[in-house]
């Protein structure tokens, strides 16, 4: 009798986050307002990778160390930060808690990772771009919703609604990120010039 042999771990497609926490302040058309760390000051990403020690330390007191750090209103949005860091590889879960990488990606690469490793990026970066024109997050969101996986449709009593905020959160991240932009209109995508 032959058994088949099991799928390599190396042929499995890497596991991506779907929580993101509440963005930093949109940039919008009128103004270049966002908590991006210029003018010296860190940036939220920043001062949420330097909450957590190098040492590990447990969820309970990286969530506390989170929601002083960033002024958070519970400890459910300290969570979110914290496995928001983990997606970004700027936190790592080890077996004694969670420590902060002393080694991370770039602040130029950041916008790559969180395109690579948080669920949702990449299909909002789509829904965009097939747009002739920028849509409002209401269009992004009912575009979206084809994308939400199956077994979640069944997690949550209303997964509409879980997965309405998580589309606007991502579009504030894309913001932020420079992936797209807010216009009067609603989002679109940043053009990048030279990159395929």
């Amino acid at each position: 009798m032959i058994t088949p042999s099991p799928t390599p771990a190396a042929t499995l497609p890497p596991v991506r986050f779907k929580v993101v926490p509440e963005p930093p302040v949109h940039r919008d058309a009128e103004s270049d307002d966002t908590d991006s760390g210029e003018n010296g000051e860190p940036t939220p990403i920043e001062r949420g990778q330097r909450a957590i020690p190098l040492v590990p330390a447990n969820e309970a007191e990286c969530c506390a160390r989170l929601a002083d750090r960033l002024s958070l209103p519970a400890r459910d949005a300290a969570r979110e930060w914290l496995t928001f860091l983990r997606a970004l590889g700027l936190v790592a879960e080890t077996d004694s808690g969670f420590r902060r990488q002393r080694e991370g990606p770039d602040k130029e690469d950041l916008a790559a990772v969180f395109n690579e490793q948080v669920y949702g990026v990449r299909e909002v970066l789509a829904v965009l771009d097939e747009a002739e024109k920028p849509l409002p997050a209401d269009a992004v969101i009912e575009r979206f919703a084809e994308h939400i996986p199956q077994w979640e449709r069944f997690r949550y009593p209303d997964p509409e609604a879980i997965w309405d905020e998580r589309v606007e959160r991502l579009l504030g991240w894309t913001v932020y990120f420079g992936l797209a932009e807010r216009v009067e209109d609603g989002y679109r995508p940043v053009e990048k010039s030279g990159l395929s």
